[in-house]
């Protein structure tokens, strides 16, 4: 059995005033989980990666004028997340080796 993580699975939603910073945003979050829908990712990340996150979406959104929700659904080795998917099918993102 693999070692526990620090990592947790989050819901991030966004909505984005101008479309070139909603692109800039989808780039940003790309780079950080698995794309659900239009602005909806799901992603598995430790403490850094969370913070490394906050900052990168901090330098694309206007404040006043953007949202985004980060919801921690808990630990990503233990959660078991109750999803349910209407349409195409969704898989809860698993943790898998990068090969640099």
């Amino acid at each position: 059995m693999p070692a526990p993580t620090d990592e947790h699975l989050y819901i991030v939603a966004y909505d984005i005033a101008d479309p070139k910073r909603w692109r800039r945003v989808w780039k940003v979050m790309n780079g950080y989980g698995a794309w659900l829908q239009l602005s909806v990712f799901q992603c598995r990340l430790s403490r850094k990666r969370l913070v490394q996150m906050r900052g990168a979406l901090s330098e694309v959104i206007e404040a006043g004028a953007d949202h985004v929700l980060i919801l921690d659904l808990g630990p990503a080795d233990t959660v078991k997340p109750r999803l349910e998917s209407l349409g195409k099918t969704v898989a809860v993102v698993e943790r898998k080796p990068i090969i640099v």
